[in-house]
């Protein structure tokens, strides 16, 4: 899910729409202009709301030198793999970051790794 247009209502609408008990933020530095949407403002209104939260940026963030798709290649990046499918696979989960479509923000490639790997990936 990107956040970007949306307000703190909308989102929690659609993730609990959708089943969501958890929200893996990918954004490297998780912070916004965005009223609400702090690491530790966002952790605090999903709470409120029955949702977990679990930062993920330092792993799974994008900006990276030499491009995501390289970083992809990386150790850190399969450590991060491995830390979200190991907490995916007890709670339904949503990876978030800022950007509204998938095909503007790194979590494509993401989606597509593991799309690659059988899971079914669903943009909301």
């Amino acid at each position: 899910m990107g956040y970007g247009s949306k307000n703190k209502e909308k989102v929690i609408y659609m993730l609990k729409s959708n089943g969501i008990e958890l929200v893996v933020d990918i954004r490297r530095w998780p912070t916004s202009r965005k009223e609400g949407f702090k690491k530790e403002e966002l952790e605090r209104w999903l709470k409120d709301n029955g949702i977990d939260y679990y930062w993920l940026g330092e792993l799974l963030g994008g900006y990276r030198s030499g491009g995501f798709e390289k970083y992809m290649e990386s150790q850190n990046f399969k450590e991060g793999m491995r830390k979200l499918l190991e907490i995916a696979f007890k709670k339904r989960t949503c990876i978030l970051c800022l950007e509204e479509s998938p095909k503007a923000c790194h979590r494509r490639f993401i989606a597509e790794y593991l799309k690659r790997e059988g899971f079914e990936i669903a943009h909301i």
